[in-house]
């Protein structure tokens, strides 16, 4: 591969990757979304610098291209702005066999402002998401049941527990997160956006606990395409993670899970593992159950 610093700021090192990607090799694909990105965050600061001139004075513009250069390198090194990932997404890099990016758009394409680009407005955004809204209890224990059995068994606790869990956090998915379309986040568990996630994100007022005390703050929780990818990255977060050992070593006890859970600091809420038990072992839950269960 050519060095991906040096292809950043250049059309022609962009044409060069466009031949190497023939292979389908996932890494070359990679880099050639993340300079991609590159290549858009720099024209879209040329076209800013361009349309920001004073009476389109001339003017040197060597130092202002190389500076444009290095910012967009610099926007684009690590997590970049999104676009690459939008790519990738697009090109369905999920373990399916890698697309060939010959068809990438061509230099002369790209050195067009970036809002007429047809190009660039093909880059559609991710999958829209799925607006789950249960009428009523029975409906929400008859749509989660075989999500929360698959995701129990990973784990190895009860279905009925995360069943549970999700009705606390969601209050029998009635108040599931919901961006300003209305449209349901599909976060069940209220699994906030912090770490490396990369996903979709809403911004939304929540209640947090701090020293015993429920104050009102502005956090970033996940968006799921669908409950299933909610539930999945659920298993992942509590399988995948140190602090969550505990929990998973009792799994089989289900009080015991939620008190893990809940000295792990999953919530903040210090009753968090009792109002979850208590919609565990309460009538209603084992009752959609065993409704659910007898309808098979």
């Amino acid at each position: 591969m050519t060095d991906g610093v040096s292809m950043y700021s250049d059309f022609t090192g962009l044409a060069q990757l466009r031949e190497e990607v023939g292979e389908r090799s996932p890494e070359a694909t990679r880099e050639a979304a993340r300079q991609f990105e590159a290549l858009f965050v720099q024209m879209m600061l040329q076209s800013m610098r361009d349309a920001n001139a004073v009476f389109a004075e001339e003017r040197d513009r060597t130092y202002e291209e190389m500076f444009d250069r290095q910012i967009a390198v610099e926007l684009t090194r690590n997590q970049g702005i999104g676009v690459a990932d939008m790519m990738m997404r697009q090109l369905r890099l999920d373990g399916q066999d890698v697309p060939s990016l010959r068809d990438a758009p061509t230099p002369q394409q790209l050195n067009t402002f970036p809002g007429r680009n047809p190009a660039l407005r093909a880059l559609r955004p991710a999958p829209a998401r799925a607006d789950w809204q249960p009428a009523g209890r029975d409906e929400f224990v008859r749509d989660l049941l075989p999500f929360a059995e698959q995701a129990a068994a990973r784990l190895g606790v009860d279905a009925k527990v995360l069943i549970a869990q999700a009705a606390l956090e969601t209050g029998w998915g009635q108040r599931v997160i919901r961006d300003g379309s209305g449209i349901s986040s599909n976060n069940l568990f209220g699994i906030k956006a912090t770490g490396g996630w990369q996903g979709d994100r809403l911004n939304i007022p929540t209640l947090e606990y701090e020293g015993g005390i429920a104050r009102r703050r502005q956090e970033y929780f996940r968006a799921y395409t669908d409950l299933s990818a909610g539930f999945a990255d659920y298993v992942d977060l509590i399988s995948g993670s140190q602090r969550y050992v505990p929990a998973v070593e009792r799994a089989a006890d289900a009080d015991a899970y939620l008190d893990a859970l809940q000295d792990a600091g999953y919530a903040t809420d210090p009753d968090y593992a009792s109002k979850i038990k208590a919609i565990l072992h309460g009538p209603d839950l084992g009752e959609f159950v065993a409704e659910v269960k007898n309808s098979l």
